[in-house]
């Protein structure tokens, strides 16, 4: 009896102490701000090998609740392997979420970043590195062009996808993926009333050379689409960028909130929505008929695409196979008008 109550305590002894180790462990995984300048999280296993092979993708999200199905094609992309998503705010709810609810994954790992030193952190370059798939997260785009543009983190994210690694982001880790990109940096997010109305003011900020995604290189990128009625201001950041490169080319790309758009390896794109969400395009092709500084945009015969989820949008090209709807944007005095073509 004697020998069975001690056998009894010291296992009750035991699982306290791995309860200890346990808790101290997970309070580990969240680095210390003040000097390292982020934050650290982790769930999963980091040891595991990757399941299979990565292939090259994209996956551009709107912003909004996710779409299961467009996360279950990229971590499939990202070999089932480990993720790493980047934010500049916010904590790891999302990782619990990629790994408690997408599933799939051996180790989902956070970085959020408080500083732009920690973007030549070696601990952070090795785990970028060591990524199978990498996410940008939603919040501040500003926070994310001061923090890691001309950093060694920058040049690690365009050596991920040359590696043919997926890539993906939501809201501002979506807005932050073309060569072109509105930056938010003004501390506010201009709407289309106000782009519209002076389209070379403070509040319209634009970036250039930030980061080099396949297919992206002629496009801005926007995101909460129709919801909030975004296709102005798009325009109006088509306008400046073809202004600052010199050329007519520049696409807008804008995704629809609970949506995602999921780009292969040769450029074809499918939309994946929880409702019915797209992916626009606009592509004017032409010069304004009035950008100037103090006056609203006079804008004329800016064609619309909208790829919905029985379209294919080829980025290598911009056109789309069966498009939800087409249609002609008309800007007058910075007045909006969309008509159906």
């Amino acid at each position: 009896m004697l020998k069975r109550k001690s056998s009894w305590r010291q296992r009750l002894v035991l699982a306290v102490v791995a309860l200890v180790v346990a808790g101290v462990t997970n309070a580990a995984s969240a680095a210390t701000v003040g000097e390292t300048g982020y934050k650290y999280y982790e769930i999963g296993d980091l040891k595991a090998p990757r399941p299979g092979a990565t292939q090259a993708a994209m996956l551009l999200m709107g912003g909004g609740d996710w779409v299961p199905e467009a996360f279950h094609w990229w971590v499939e992309r990202a070999g089932h392997g480990r993720v790493l998503i980047l934010r500049a705010s916010g904590d790891d709810n999302m990782q619990k979420e990629l790994y408690n609810d997408i599933g799939g994954v051996t180790a989902v790992q956070t970085l959020v970043f408080h500083d732009r030193k920690a973007a030549d952190d070696p601990q952070v370059l090795q785990m970028v590195r060591d990524a199978d798939a990498i996410f940008l997260a939603g919040g501040d785009q500003a926070r994310y062009v001061r923090f890691w543009k001309g950093t060694q983190l920058n040049a690690l994210l365009d050596d991920h996808v040359r590696a043919g690694k997926p890539i993906g982001g939501t809201s501002a880790g979506l807005a932050v993926l073309g060569h072109h990109a509105y930056g938010a940096l003004d501390g506010g997010s201009v709407d289309s009333a106000t782009a519209l109305a002076d389209p070379m003011g403070s509040a319209v900020t634009m970036d250039h050379g930030f980061l080099a995604m396949p297919f992206l290189s002629n496009v801005v990128t926007d995101t909460h689409f129709a919801r909030r009625n975004r296709l102005g201001r798009l325009i109006v950041f088509v306008a400046r960028a073809a202004q600052t490169a010199g050329s007519n080319n520049i696409i807008g790309l804008g995704v629809d909130e609970d949506a995602a758009l999921c780009v292969e390896a040769d450029g074809r794109g499918r939309v994946y929505a929880l409702g019915d969400g797209y992916a626009w395009l606009v592509q004017p092709r032409h010069s304004p008929q009035r950008l100037a500084a103090g006056q609203a945009l006079d804008f004329k015969g800016v064609p619309v695409t909208a790829a919905g989820k029985n379209s294919v949008l080829h980025l290598d090209t911009f056109k789309v196979d069966n498009p939800a709807f087409t249609a002609v944007a008309n800007v007058v005095d910075g007045r909006l008008q969309l008509l159906p073509r």
